[in-house]
C-alpha cells in the first residue's frame, strides 16, 4: 500500500491502481465520458482531465505512485474538464426529455448535470450519415455518436469479434462496421456489448424505442418539433431548467419500468443481468454487476427472450382424447396424473415409472423431481440431460480429483499461461466464456492450442489446430502423457506430493506410442511433441472440453485421460490450471448436484450408502429405495422391453435430443401413461396423455449452479401467464395428490432443506445470494465457499489425486462403403439446442433461419454441390433432408450439422449406441451417406449472417489516431501555458 494526496486528503492506494479508479473509490465526483471500469482506460474524451503535480493528465490514463499529489478541482483542471465535454457535445444533439435512454444512466446527461453546463460553445454538428437500422435487435445513430470509442474497445478487446473501429482520419469520423459495411451485412454477432456500454443513445436496443419514455412513442415530426423547441430555448433557459425537465420525467419512468436481475437460461456460462421490463414488455437486457460476465452477453442472453411472450405460449393443462388434445382444468390433469400413476405403480411397481428432471430449470425444481421419485413414487429411476453430454466429464474428474466439476473460475482460465480447447467450439458454445479467452490470448499472450473436427473461430484464432480422426482424442492425450513422462518431462515433486497410481498409469500407458498415436489419430509425430512441450512449458495450462469429446463411447475415458495430463503436468491445485468441462446447459451443473440421477442423491451422496439413506429418510420420514435406478438411456429400453409403462418429464425434448430419435419416439408411443410438461407444445408432447403448462425462468424464483459450480439467484420478473405455473409449483401439486405432504410456500424453503441434507451446499441460503451475490460449491456451513478446488487437498480420503489407466476401442460406427462419410454435430452461435426457445425470436430466425449440413470445398466439387444443394443424409437409423452449405470449416470426408432444427432434427440419424461407464449417447459416432437431390435452392445461410461478414482486428480505439488530427489539442493545454508563464515572471 501507498499513499497520495487527492485533493489535500490522504488516501491508501494499492501499486498500480488507476488514479480514475482510486478517485471514484473516495466518491469524488469526476467527469468520465469514455471510461468504464470493465473497458479501461480508452482516452478519447478528456473529460477526466485533473492536475497531478501541476500538470493536466487525464486521469484514466495514469496509475498512482506513492506520494502523489492530484488535486481534481483545480481552475485548470475544472477549465479543462469543461472544454473537453464541449467538444463531446458537439457531437451530440440533447433532447433528454423525448429521448428513450432518459433513464437516469445516461452519462451525457449526469456529465452535462455535474459539470453545470448551462450552454455549448461549440454548437451540435451534425454527420453527414443516414441511422443504420439494418440489424434486427439494435440501431446506429451516427448525430448522437460522441465517438468515445467505448463500443469500440468493448467489441476489440473484451468480446474481441474485432468488428467496429473508428476512422478518425476522416474529415467526419464515425464508428464503422468491417470498415464500412451496414451493420446488417457485417461480422457484428449482435452480442450487445456496444450497445451495453455507449455512454448515451447512439447505439439503442430497437426494443427500447418508443417504449422507455412518456413522449418517446410520439410520430417523428412531433418527436424533432419538441427538439426544435428545446433547442430554440435553450439559450435563454439554459441547460439546468431543461435538464430538471427531463429529470422529472425520468423520474416519472421509475413508477413503471421494473429492474429485475435474473440469471440467463441459455448455456451453462451463468451470465446474469438485469432485465428492464414495462407491464410485459421488455425493453432491455443490461448486463454490468454479473461475477461471471460483467458487461457481457452473447446474442441469445441479450437479445433472445422474445420466446417468454409467444402467442403459442401453454397455459392450461391438456389430456389427449384419441389421436387429439384437449383443454382440461388444473384439478381435472392432476386427478388423471394421480389415478393413473397409482394404478400403474399398484400393479408393476414403483420402478415401473420413471421421472426426467429439466437442466434448463431451477436446482430447488430438479431437487423436487427427485424427491417426488425417491419419497413419494419409491424410485430410483430418475435423471436429467446431464446423461447426453456431461456425465462423462463428470465420471473422469470423480475417478481422479474427486469432484464432478470445473478446477475453478473463469477467471483462473483468464489466469491460465496456456488454454487447450478439445471437441469444444467455444465461440459459439459458450459465447461469454471464449471472450475471456480470446481477450487473455489477444491481449496478455495467452498462448492456444485446439483439437478438433472443425476449424471453427476458435481454431482459426490458435497458435496450434490441428484434427485428429473423430473418437481418437484419448490416443493422442495418453500418447503425449506417456511421452512427457519417458522423456522426464513430467512434473515429479507434484506428482510425489499429491498423486498416487503412476506405476499402473504408466504401464496402461504402454500402447499409446508417439508412433501408434500418429497411425490412429491421423496427427503427425512432429505435431504431438510440440503439443507435449507447449504443455510442459506453460506456466499454467487449463484444458477445456465438451460435447467433441464427451459424445463418444470413450467419453468417459477420454476425460479421464484429460485430467491425468493435467495431474503429471502438476496443472492442478493453483489459478491458471485446472480441467473445465463446459456445461451445455444453464443448470446442467445443478441438476447433478441436486440428485436428479439413478445412483445418487443430492451432493452426489450414493443410493447405496446405508448412512446417506438414513439422513434422508429421516428429513423425508419415509423409507428409500436402496438400488440404482434407470437412467433416461435405459428407461427407453426398458419401454421397449414392456417394464416401464409410465413417465414423467418435464422442461426437455427427449424425442428429438436423446440420440437415434426414430428408436426413441417408438418408446414414447409404448408408453401406458406418459405426461409431459413444457411451456410450449414441444414436439415430446405429441406423445403425451397429460401436457401440463409451466412457467419460465422470467416467471420464476429460483436458483441456478453454472459450469464454474457458481450459485445465483434468479428473481421473477413477470406473474407466469394466466393458467400456468413454475415448475416446482407443479411438481408440488403432482407430489400432494400422490399422498406427500409438502408445504414449500417459496424456493427459498426448498434451498433450506436441501442445503440440510447436502455438505456440498450446507452454506447455501438465499440471503447469501442476494441480488448479484454468489457461491462456489462446495460451500461450508459458516457460508465459506470455493472457487479454486484442490488448494489444500483433492477431494479423496488421503487428499491425494488417483491416476486412472485406460486402454482404447475403437469408435463404434465407421465409415464403410454404404455409409462413406462421417457426420458431426453440435450447437450454433444464434440458437439454443434445437430452437425451440430461440426459433421464436423473429431477430435470430433472421439471421439463421434453418438448419444445413456443412461440406467441404473438395467433397462439393466431387459430388456437384453448392451452397443451397438439396441433399438426402442416410444412417443405419434413419434420414433427414437439409440444405448443404459449402465451407473450409469442415474437410474431407467429414460433414457437420448444427442441431437447431425440429423438422430436420440431426438425432434421426444417431445411434443408441452409448459411453459403457456413463450411457451418454455416442452423438459424435456417426457414418452416414449423402444423396445429391435435383433441387437447388438459396443458400440456407442469409447474407446477412455474421459469418460472411470481414472482421477489422484491431487494438482497441487506437486513440492515438485521434491525438494526431490537426484539429485536436489536449483540453487545456492554453490555461497551463499562461499559468506556467505567469510563475515564470
Amino acid at each position: 500500500m501507498s499513499t497520495i494526496i487527492l485533493d489535500e486528503s490522504v488516501h491508501e492506494v494499492q501499486a498500480g491502481e488507476r488514479l480514475i479508479d482510486v478517485i471514484n473509490r473516495v466518491g469524488i465526483k469526476l467527469a468520465q465520458v469514455c471510461y468504464h471500469p470493465q473497458l479501461g482506460p480508452i482516452q478519447t474524451c478528456d473529460t477526466c482531465m485533473v492536475e497531478v503535480s501541476g500538470k493536466l493528465v487525464r486521469a484514466c490514463g495514469i496509475v498512482v505512485t506513492d506520494g502523489m499529489k492530484v488535486t481534481t478541482n483545480s481552475a485548470a483542471a475544472a477549465a479543462a474538464q469543461r472544454e473537453a465535454f464541449d467538444r463531446v457535445l458537439e457531437n451530440h444533439l440533447l433532447y433528454c426529455t423525448v429521448c428513450d435512454n432518459n433513464n437516469g444512466n445516461c452519462t451525457v446527461h449526469n456529465t452535462t448535470k455535474m459539470l453545470a453546463v448551462e450552454h455549448q460553445q461549440i454548437p451540435f454538428k451534425p454527420k453527414p450519415f443516414e441511422v443504420d437500422n439494418t440489424n434486427p435487435f439494435y440501431r446506429y445513430d451516427p448525430d448522437q455518436c460522441l465517438l468515445c470509442g467505448r463500443c469500440v474497445e468493448a467489441c476489440q478487446n473484451v468480446e474481441v469479434n474485432e468488428t467496429l473501429s473508428i476512422n478518425w482520419e476522416d474529415e467526419h469520423p464515425r464508428v464503422l462496421w468491417d470498415g464500412g459495411s451496414s451493420i446488417g451485412e457485417s461480422s457484428c454477432v449482435s452480442c450487445g456489448h456496444c450497445v451495453t456500454v455507449c455512454p448515451c443513445n447512439a447505439l439503442m436496443e430497437k426494443s427500447m424505442l418508443g417504449h422507455a419514455g412518456f413522449l418517446t412513442a410520439l410520430p417523428k415530426s412531433a418527436l424533432k418539433g419538441m427538439i426544435n423547441v428545446v433547442k430554440e430555448i435553450e439559450p435563454e433557459m439554459g441547460y439546468g431548467s431543461i435538464l430538471k425537465v427531463s429529470e422529472a420525467e425520468s423520474a416519472m419512468r421509475q413508477s413503471r419500468v421494473r429492474r429485475t436481475k435474473t440469471v440467463c437460461t441459455y448455456c451453462g456460462v451463468g451470465c446474469s443481468f438485469d432485465v428492464w421490463t414495462k407491464d410485459r414488455h421488455i425493453l432491455k437486457i443490461a448486463p454490468e454487476h454479473g461475477p461471471t460476465n460483467g458487461i457481457s452477453t452473447c446474442i441469445k442472453g441479450k437479445f433472445g427472450w422474445d420466446f417468454v411472450n409467444s402467442s403459442d405460449r401453454l397455459t392450461k393443462p391438456l389430456i389427449r382424447e384419441g389421436d387429439k388434445f384437449r383443454e382440461a382444468s388444473w384439478d381435472e390433469a392432476l386427478e388423471l396424473i394421480t389415478r393413473r400413476l397409482s394404478e400403474i405403480k399398484a400393479a408393476h411397481g414403483p420402478d415401473a415409472i420413471g421421472l426426467i428432471s429439466s437442466s434448463k430449470c431451477t436446482n430447488e425444481e430438479s431437487y423436487l423431481m427427485q424427491k417426488l421419485a425417491r419419497a413419494v413414487v419409491g424410485t430410483n429411476n430418475i435423471d436429467n440431460c446431464s446423461r447426453y453430454c456431461q456425465a462423462p466429464a463428470t465420471a473422469g474428474l470423480f475417478r481422479t480429483v474427486g469432484y464432478g466439476g470445473d478446477s475453478g473460475s473463469i477467471r483462473d482460465i483468464e489466469n491460465a499461461d496456456l488454454v487447450l480447447i478439445i471437441g469444444s467450439n467455444t465461440a459459439e458454445s459458450h459465447p461469454v466464456l471464449a471472450t475471456r479467452v480470446k481477450r487473455a490470448h489477444k491481449l496478455r499472450g495467452q498462448k492456444l492450442i485446439v483439437a478438433d473436427l472443425r476449424e471453427h473461430e476458435m481454431a482459426r484464432r490458435a497458435d496450434l489446430f490441428f484434427r485428429p480422426r473423430p473418437g481418437t482424442d484419448l490416443v493422442w492425450l495418453s500418447a503425449i502423457s506417456r511421452f512427457i513422462l519417458d522423456q522426464g518431462l513430467a512434473h515429479t515433486a507434484f506428482i510425489n506430493q499429491w498423486v498416487n497410481g503412476l506405476e499402473e498409469y504408466r504401464k496402461s500407458l504402454e500402447p499409446f506410442t508417439l508412433e501408434a498415436a500418429e497411425q490412429a489419430c491421423g496427427l503427425s509425430i512432429e505435431t504431438l511433441k510440440k503439443v507435449a512441450h507447449m504443455i510442459v512449458e506453460a506456466k499454467g495450462v487449463c484444458i477445456l472440453w465438451a460435447m467433441g469429446i464427451t459424445q463418444h463411447t470413450m467419453g468417459s475415458d477420454s476425460s479421464t485421460a484429460i485430467s491425468n495430463l493435467l495431474l503429471i503436468t502438476g496443472n492442478y491445485m493453483r489459478t491458471g490450471t485446472g480441467a473445465y468441462p463446459l456445461r451445455g446447459h444453464n443448470n446442467v451443473q445443478g441438476a447433478g448436484d441436486q440428485g436428479a440421477a439413478p445412483a445418487t442423491l443430492p451432493g452426489y451422496q450414493s443410493v447405496d450408502d446405508p448412512n446417506v439413506r438414513q439422513k434422508f429418510e429421516t428429513a423425508w420420514g419415509v423409507k428409500l429405495p436402496a438400488t440404482k435406478g434407470l437412467d433416461n438411456h435405459l428407461m427407453v429400453d426398458a419401454i421397449h422391453d414392456g417394464s416401464l409403462k409410465a413417465m414423467y418429464l418435464f422442461g426437455e425434448e427427449m424425442s428429438l435430443v436423446d440420440s437415434n430419435a426414430n428408436y426413441v419416439q417408438a418408446a414414447f408411443g409404448k408408453l401406458e401413461f406418459f405426461v409431459v410438461q413444457d411451456i410450449f407444445f414441444s414436439h415430446t408432447c405429441q406423445f403425451a396423455d397429460v401436457v401440463l403448462p409451466a412457467a419460465p425462468s422470467l416467471e420464476k424464483e429460483g436458483t441456478f449452479t453454472s459450469s464454474e459450480r457458481r450459485i445465483q439467484r434468479l428473481y421473477q420478473v413477470f406473474e407466469p401467464l394466466d393458467g400456468s405455473r413454475p415448475d416446482w409449483r407443479i411438481i408440488q401439486d403432482v407430489a400432494n395428490h400422490l399422498g406427500a405432504n409438502w408445504h414449500y410456500k417459496h424456493p427459498s424453503e426448498i434451498m433450506a432443506e436441501m442445503a440440510s441434507l447436502t455438505p456440498l451446499y450446507a452454506g447455501v441460503t438465499y440471503e447469501r445470494l442476494e441480488g448479484y451475490k454468489s457461491l462456489q460449491w462446495p460451500v461450508a456451513a459458516d457460508g465459506t465457499d470455493q472457487p479454486l478446488l484442490y488448494t489444500k487437498q483433492f477431494d479423496f480420503p488421503d487428499g491425494k489425486a488417483r491416476l486412472f489407466p485406460l486402454s482404447w476401442t475403437r469408435p463404434t460406427e465407421q465409415p464403410d462403403a454404404q455409409f462413406d462419410l462421417h457426420l458431426n454435430n453440435g450447437r450454433l452461435l444464434e440458437h439454443f439446442h434445437e430452437g425451440n426457445l430461440t426459433n421464436r425470436v423473429p431477430g435470430i430466425h433472421q439471421k439463421t433461419p434453418d438448419t444445413w449440413v456443412e461440406v467441404s470445398p473438395a467433397l462439393a466439387s466431387e459430388r456437384g454441390i453448392q451452397s443451397g444443394t438439396r441433399v438426402l443424409l442416410r444412417s443405419r437409423y434413419g434420414q433427414v433432408r437439409v440444405r448443404a452449405l459449402v465451407t473450409d470449416r469442415v474437410h474431407d470426408k467429414q460433414l457437420y450439422m448444427p442441431m437447431n432444427s425440429t423438422e430436420s432434427p440431426v438425432n434421426l440419424l444417431t445411434s443408441s449406441f452409448a459411453d459403457p461407464a456413463t450411457h451418454t449417447p455416442a452423438y459424435k459416432e456417426l457414418a452416414v451417406s449423402l444423396q445429391v437431390l435435383p433441387e437447388v435452392d438459396e443458400s440456407p445461410l442469409p447474407r446477412i449472417n455474421s459469418r460472411f461478414g470481414t472482421p477489422t482486428p484491431q487494438l482497441g480505439v487506437q486513440v492515438e489516431r485521434k491525438w494526431k488530427r490537426s484539429d485536436y489539442s489536449v483540453p487545456g493545454d492554453g490555461l497551463v501555458q499562461i499559468r506556467i508563464q505567469r510563475k515564470q515572471e
